[in-house]
């Protein structure tokens, strides 16, 4: 109490409000040292008589396996973030394992959010809100980030705005770009891929999604299969990044690779397929070179090139019957149409070429965030929850009945009804 007291008095502070605000902010982070949260609250300069002039909202995620957190204003500047990868960690073991990434969120969350908070330069009183993942993802680790939303807008008495991971996702493009509603976007990552109109804040229109496994989930397979871990150039690269890596010197014809759905005249996905056709394709050459399961082929960068090509050809078809769909139908502008490709698997330059082929033929923008905002992180966290609080959605300001939920639709589904318009996509060269 004696530092806390000191640090009042020395950043001027002498009503008894500031007192209990500063000391509700201080028990939010278990057991911190004196010293560390005199270092802490010191480092905002707080200023008794300054006054908030625009919405600012912290984000924060924890949906899968990287704990991220950001402050971010309603005019779109990124005022504070950070992160903590568990890509490593992960790699070593093979892929994710909820409860180690649930581990590894409580041991850094409290330090992201410090961090992003300092960064920023915004006294944690002066938040608009607090906006936390919730919905969908690993309930493991959705469960740590909201656990520490709800004590943090406890002791600051904020409202709490839970967001759904995929909707960020899609209106991420807003902060880094002039984008309207309507618009179509196409979400792939490494749970989810889908398609969905965008009519407004909370409010879309699915017309498909994938049946089985996400892309970027079959390319980490993939990837894993290859043994790409071992391959000195990809060792400490994801499974997806490794396969972008190695394909470019690939030879993509070397393998017949078909890609999945041809005839179904829908826009849902199907990547489990591929990856089957593809475990068969490594098992035989595994025998031709006479390698043990775990040695790298010296023709992994082909199968990588081949497992690229079919993965964007199939994303491009669907999306381009998607695109024909909502000009048909009027759903989307006559002109200045866009597609907004966002996601984890939205940095892979391979697929933004395929799918710019299809914006070509239907006269249509292709718009996607910068790389760092496609794979998870706070920043689209706290965008979404600027968004929300502009529209007046989804603000809580009791959180009593909050809950995280792993498995959760996005908008009202219209698949079936795309199916039933059974429109034919003109064939296209795909000349990456």
């Amino acid at each position: 109490m004696t530092a806390m007291r000191t640090l009042v008095c020395e950043l001027g502070i002498t009503n008894r409000a500031s007192m209990l605000i500063l000391n509700k902010i201080a028990r939010v982070f278990p057991k911190p040292s004196r010293r560390k949260i005199y270092e802490y609250l010191r480092s905002f300069h707080l200023n008794p008589g300054r006054v908030s002039l625009h919405k600012v909202v912290l984000g924060i995620e924890t949906s899968c396996d990287d704990t991220a957190a950001a402050v971010v204003d309603e005019t779109g500047n990124v005022l504070g973030e950070a992160i903590h990868s568990q890509t490593e960690v992960h790699l070593k073991t093979g892929g994710i394992i909820p409860p180690v990434a649930q581990q590894l969120h409580r041991e850094n969350i409290q330090r992201i959010v410090q961090e992003a908070l300092s960064a920023s330069q915004v006294p944690p009183s002066e938040l608009s809100a607090v906006a936390t993942t919730t919905m969908p993802g690993l309930a493991l680790s959705l469960g740590v980030g909201l656990a520490f939303s709800l004590q943090l807008v406890g002791q600051l008495k904020k409202p709490f705005i839970p967001i759904h991971h995929m909707e960020a996702h899609a209106l991420t493009i807003r902060l880094t770009n002039e984008v309207d509603f309507p618009f179509l976007v196409l979400l792939i990552s490494g749970g989810h891929c889908l398609l969905a109109l965008v009519r407004g804040v909370s409010d879309f229109l699915l017309l498909g999604q994938s049946l089985d496994i996400a892309p970027g989930d079959m390319l980490d397979k993939v990837a894993r299969r290859l043994s790409l871990v071992r391959h000195p150039e990809c060792a400490a690269m994801s499974g997806g990044r490794a396969i972008e890596h190695l394909a470019k010197r690939g030879n993509r014809l070397r393998f017949d690779l078909t890609p999945p759905m041809h005839r179904a005249k829908n826009c849902d996905f199907s990547f489990t397929g591929l990856q089957h056709a593809i475990d068969r394709i490594v098992t035989k050459k595994e025998k031709e070179e006479g390698l043990e399961p775990g040695q790298v082929l010296s023709s992994a960068p082909d199968i990588a090139a081949a497992a690229q090509h079919a993965t964007a050809c199939h994303l491009a078809k669907r999306t381009h019957r998607a695109l024909l769909f909502c000009q048909q139908r009027g759903l989307l502008p006559p002109s200045n149409a866009a597609l907004v490709v966002s996601g984890g698997v939205a940095s892979n330059f391979y697929i933004r070429k395929a799918l710019e082929i299809v914006t070509d033929a239907t006269q249509c923008a292709l718009l996607c965030p910068p790389p760092r905002l496609c794979t998870d992180n706070g920043v689209m966290i706290a965008w979404n929850g600027i968004e929300r609080l502009r529209a007046g959605v989804g603000i809580l300001y009791d959180t009593g009945g909050v809950r995280y939920e792993p498995r959760c639709p996005l908008g009202v589904d219209i698949s079936k009804e795309v199916a039933e318009a059974a429109i034919k996509v003109p064939r296209l060269k795909m000349e990456i």
